[in-house]
C-alpha cells in the first residue's frame, strides 16, 4: 500500500477508508468525469478527503481541488464566492458541520444570492455512531429543507448517488446532499430506475400501507415491505430521495389508495420527511393516518451503527415491526 506524504505507515485506518465505502468512490469519480466531460466543477472539504474519499478527485484534478482545513463557515461562504465567477463548487464535510455550523452560510451566502453550490453533507444520521452526538446529524433535514430555495436530496444508494451528481449539473438552485458513510447496500445497481430531481420512486402500490423512506432507510424499508407483503399486508414502497421540492404528487397517491402512510428517516421525526409527508396529507386533507419513525426527538445514544439502527427500529425487523403496529397485525 502506498502511503500519502505526510501519513505514516501506522496510519493505515486512515489511508484505506476509501476502500471499505464504494459510495465515495462514486462521489469522487463522478466528479472527476463530470470535470473531463467541460464542466466548471471544482471540489473542497474541510480536512476530510480521506473520509469523505475526495482524496480521488484531488489525485486526477489537483488544479480543481481546495483543501479547506477544519473551517466548515469559511468552506461555504468560499463556495459561494467561487459560484460568482462562473464555477460550480462541489463542498463536503460531515453532516452535522454542514447543517449546524454552517448553516448561517448556507442560509445569507448561498441560498439567499442563490448561487450554484452542491453542500455534500456525509456520514449523516446516526452513521458515526461512537462519535457521539456532536457527530450525528439527526436534524439536518429540519434546518436544510427549511432554507428558501435550497433543494435537499438524500441518495439511496451508490448508483443513485452517481445519478443525483450528473442530475445536478444543470439544475439552477443550490443543493444539499445528505448521503450516508458511503457502505450503503445496493438499491438500484441494475439502473432500471432512473432518477429525477423532485420526481420519487415507487416500488408496488400498497393497498393496506405505504412505506415512504428516504436516503439510507429505502433498503431496509424495501426489505421490510418484501416481509410484509408475504404475510398478505399489502405495502408499497415510496423512495422520497428529493426531500424538497417534496414530491406531492406521489404522497398524494399514496395517501389515496393506502389507509395509513408510514415515514421513515434516519432523523428526528420532527421537522424532517415525516413533517413535510404530514403537511401535504393535511393540506390536502386526504384523511390518510401518518405515522412519523425515526428517532423520537432526543439525541442519539453512543453505539456501532448497526446497534443503533436495530435500538431505534430502523432496520428491516424494526421497520416491519413498526408497521405491523400500524395496521394492528
Amino acid at each position: 500500500m502506498s502511503v500519502a506524504p505526510g501519513l505514516q505507515a501506522e496510519s493505515w485506518h486512515l489511508l484505506t477508508l476509501i476502500e471499505r465505502a464504494p459510495g465515495f468512490h462514486i462521489l469522487a469519480d463522478t466528479l472527476a468525469d463530470l470535470v473531463d466531460e467541460g464542466h466548471p466543477i471544482v471540489a473542497g472539504t474541510a480536512d476530510l478527503k480521506y473520509s469523505n474519499g475526495l482524496v480521488a478527485f484531488q489525485k486526477r484534478h489537483p488544479d480543481r481541488y481546495v483543501q479547506f482545513g477544519i473551517s466548515e463557515q469559511h468552506m461555504v461562504s468560499t463556495a459561494a464566492g467561487l459560484a460568482t465567477t462562473g464555477l460550480q463548487p462541489y463542498v463536503a464535510t460531515f453532516a452535522s458541520f454542514m447543517a449546524y455550523l454552517a448553516c448561517e452560510q448556507i442560509r445569507t451566502d448561498i441560498a439567499y444570492t442563490k448561487q450554484p453550490v452542491r453542500l455534500i453533507g456525509h456520514h449523516a444520521g446516526i452513521t458515526l455512531g461512537f462519535y457521539g452526538t456532536s457527530h450525528h446529524a439527526t436534524e439536518d433535514l429540519a434546518i436544510t429543507r427549511s432554507i428558501p430555495g435550497l433543494t435537499v436530496i438524500a441518495p439511496a444508494d451508490t448508483a443513485q448517488l452517481g445519478a443525483a451528481l450528473r442530475a445536478a449539473v444543470d439544475h439552477p438552485a443550490p443543493i444539499y446532499f445528505r448521503i450516508g458513510r458511503g457502505q450503503d447496500p445496493d438499491v438500484y445497481a441494475d439502473g432500471t430506475h432512473p432518477f429525477t430531481i423532485g420526481t420519487a420512486i415507487e416500488h408496488g402500490a400498497g393497498t393496506d400501507l405505504t412505506i415512504i423512506a428516504t436516503g439510507s432507510m429505502v433498503h431496509p424499508a424495501l426489505e421490510a415491505a418484501q416481509a410484509l407483503n408475504a404475510g398478505g399486508i399489502s405495502t408499497g414502497v415510496v423512495d422520497m430521495h428529493t426531500v424538497k421540492p417534496l414530491d406531492a404528487d406521489a404522497v398524494a397517491r399514496a395517501a389515496q389508495r393506502s389507509p395509513i402512510v408510514l415515514t421513515v428517516e434516519e432523523h428526528n421525526v420532527i421537522g424532517g420527511l415525516g413533517g413535510a409527508v404530514a403537511e401535504v396529507v393535511a393540506e390536502h386533507g386526504y384523511g390518510t393516518r401518518v405515522i412519523r419513525h425515526g428517532v423520537k426527538d432526543e439525541y442519539a445514544l453512543i453505539g456501532p451503527p448497526t446497534h443503533l439502527y436495530r435500538h431505534y427500529k430502523l432496520d428491516a425487523a424494526g421497520i416491519e415491526e413498526v408497521a405491523r403496529a400500524a395496521v394492528g397485525s
